[in-house]
């Protein structure tokens, strides 16, 4: 589906849920006090300019009895099969974000993967899966990253752990494309990266993988992932305390050019490697 269908089906997500809500006799906080959300919540769900958790959908259809109704639409609109169920609502919101903001752990983040890379770790993951499979896996994984190039794009910052540089994720050569990937986007103004060295110790155990993200017209989420699951969380109260557990990592953080500095001797150590086998 294309981002303005998409769109104008959210639209029509919103009017519905208008139109039920008055016809039932709720007021905006009167629901929202009914499935556990504000009332500024439904507003923004009436208006397509955020769009609801599944429980929150389910919670409206059982408080305004509609027989499902607004599940059904939640997962036609949301469901990709390319995606974990978990992680299909995340790809919207990454599309709709003015500011998206990532630590990463162990690996280089989705959005800055080649192809090779994304490769290596879908096939980490899925030792038995099928050609078709891996492909597309990769391929929406490189859709997503689209929206860096695009003109109107959001400002991305990413905040990647010493450890994505040096666990040799598919060989040296994956790794020199990797790298050398992240470097050119950093040049090019698309991204700001910048690296949490081992020297920054304890820094690194403050927090797991994360990716923040902010809206125009919306409240700011976080989505947080383990192996098999994954969370988005907007709590405000939670949220904030997980915007201040990422200045603390971009203040341990090396600069961006010490950290432009790193993956490009990081990239250096893996194409001598690779010449050398």
């Amino acid at each position: 589906m294309a981002n303005g269908s998409r769109q104008a089906a959210w639209e029509f997500f919103g009017a519905e849920l208008k139109r039920r809500r008055e016809d039932a006799g709720f007021t905006q906080v009167e629901l929202g006090s009914r499935v556990f959300v504000s009332g500024g919540y439904i507003g923004q769900f009436e208006q397509a300019i955020r769009k609801p958790q599944l429980d929150v959908a389910q919670r409206i259809d059982e408080t305004l009895q509609t027989d499902g109704f607004f599940e059904r639409t939640w997962r036609k609109l949301i469901d990709d099969k390319r995606y974990a169920d978990y992680f299909a609502e995340v790809v919207e919101l990454e599309r709709a974000a003015t500011k998206l903001c990532d630590f990463a752990p162990v690996l280089v983040p989705g959005l800055l993967q080649t192809a090779a890379y994304a490769r290596a770790v879908t096939l980490a993951a899925n030792p038995f899966a099928t050609e078709e499979y891996v492909k597309e896996k990769v391929t929406a994984r490189l859709e997503r990253a689209h929206i860096l190039s695009d003109v109107i794009r959001p400002e991305y910052w990413a905040i990647l752990h010493e450890n994505a540089l040096r666990v040799p994720v598919g060989g040296p050569e994956v790794m020199t494309e990797q790298l050398e990937h992240i470097a050119a986007m950093a040049r090019e103004r698309k991204v700001l990266v910048t690296v949490l060295p081992y020297s920054a110790g304890a820094y690194a155990a403050m927090a797991g993988m994360m990716t923040l993200m902010e809206f125009e017209d919306a409240p700011p989420t976080v989505y947080t992932e383990n192996v098999y699951s994954g969370d988005l969380l907007d709590d405000p109260a939670l949220v904030k305390r997980m915007q201040g557990s990422y200045d603390l990592l971009r203040v341990a953080a090396l600069s961006p050019e010490a950290s432009l500095a790193l993956i490009g001797s990081a990239a250096e150590d893996y194409r001598r490697c690779a010449s050398t086998t």
